[in-house]
């Protein structure tokens, strides 16, 4: 896991600290999105998708840290959008770094290199880059040419001043396991980052393709087929075990939606960063309150049926942990299995069709749905 042990040692005093308070739900990362407006037009992003009018707006420095504050949690991501947008983005980390808390600023890199001086590196201060495979993928992937060789290009400049710098990679349809592979391979021997985050690309509502995405299965073996690739070269993957082997289908998990709750320029969004249509709430109290938090999750309802991304399972992955210490240090040991029968997934208990009983399982659902997806 390629998190520094004072990170990993300040997260886990965190979750002993709520555990010992007997605090059920709490959150671990908090997603702060201070804009929507990017400069790329990504096939498999929904957010550019809103009216001229809501892509202008803006969390004030006020705003974000406010939020910050409220939330309480020990890592504060920030996606967008395009986060490097906005003038006073540096503002913004500053205040969040003086807090002590770890910042992921997410970013496609196309403005990293002239916004670098806004930023002094730091212990807690990640810049997470948008790459999703070697440069005809990624390319294809942001719809735009020489996206690749600028990002690469700026990673190389936030590396040689001394910046923490990983890259975020979403995988969508008709990857190729050998590809991402090498590209991984790629990325920590050539590039020298320091972390991968890598997830299955969920199926947002408004994204501009929908065909992009694909079904909970099929990641799995898409997953499976990756580290069946992997060489010699140990990829500082930012994920616990758990987690990965989540991916390559030997965990039944559910998602935990408020480990990672989002607030945005609406509001406190519920029930997740992913679901942007079902409401939001005034306060991050509100927000776990008023949330009807069993009615998401796989099996649940079917806008979550193939989502296996990070933000959700994550942190299911880490209160599996901290339930089971041995099982994660096996885990961890022996790394995500990648042959024999797969976890069983969560039955549908959601009704799909009005009159007819939820007797399915989510095994069948999902070959349901990568068949939509690949017509």
């Amino acid at each position: 896991m390629a998190v520094p042990i004072r990170q990993q040692a300040k997260i886990a005093g965190y979750i002993i600290g709520k555990k010992l308070k007997g605090e059920k739900r709490f959150p671990l990362v908090l997603m702060l999105e201070p804009l929507f407006q990017c400069n790329l037009a990504c096939p498999g992003c929904g957010k550019i998708d809103y009216p001229a009018n809501i892509l202008r707006q803006r969390l004030s420095p006020e705003e974000c840290l406010r939020a910050v504050d409220e939330c309480g949690a020990p890592v504060v991501s920030i996606p967008g959008g395009e986060p490097l947008i906005h003038k006073e983005i540096g503002e913004i980390v500053a205040g969040i770094i003086a807090r002590k808390k770890y910042v992921y600023l997410c970013s496609n890199a196309i403005l990293l290199e002239q916004k670098l001086d806004l930023f002094q590196p730091s212990p807690y201060l990640i810049f997470s880059i948008h790459l999703d495979g070697l440069k005809q993928r990624h390319d294809a992937s942001v719809n735009r040419e020489g996206v690749f060789e600028k990002a690469t290009s700026a990673i190389k400049k936030a590396k040689a001043r001394g910046f923490r710098v990983n890259i975020n990679t979403t995988l969508f349809a008709g990857e190729d396991p050998e590809q991402v592979a090498r590209f991984f391979d790629y990325v920590t021997t050539e590039l020298g980052i320091d972390g991968i985050t890598v997830s299955p690309g969920y199926s947002y509502e408004h994204a501009s393709r929908q065909d992009v995405f694909i079904g909970r299965n099929q990641s799995k073996k898409l997953f499976r087929g990756i580290f069946r690739h992997k060489q010699n070269v140990k990829w500082p993957l930012s994920h616990s075990g758990l987690f990965l082997d989540f991916l390559c289908g030997n965990q039944s998990y559910q998602c935990t939606p408020w480990s990672n709750p989002t607030r945005n320029i609406f509001g406190w969004q519920k029930p997740c960063y992913l679901l942007a249509d079902e409401g939001h709430a005034g306060s991050f109290r509100e927000m776990m309150e008023t949330t009807p938090w069993d009615k998401y999750g796989v099996g649940r309802n079917p806008k979550c049926d193939n989502c296996m991304a990070h933000c959700g399972y994550e942190g299911t992955a880490a209160n599996d942990a901290f339930s089971h210490p041995l099982k994660t240090l096996w885990v961890s040991l022996r790394g995500p299995k990648i042959k024999g029968p797969m976890a069983p997934d969560l039955p549908i208990l959601y009704h799909r069709n009005e009159g007819k009983p939820a007797d399915i399982t989510l095994e069948v659902h999902s070959e349901k749905a990568e068949a939509g997806h690949s017509r």
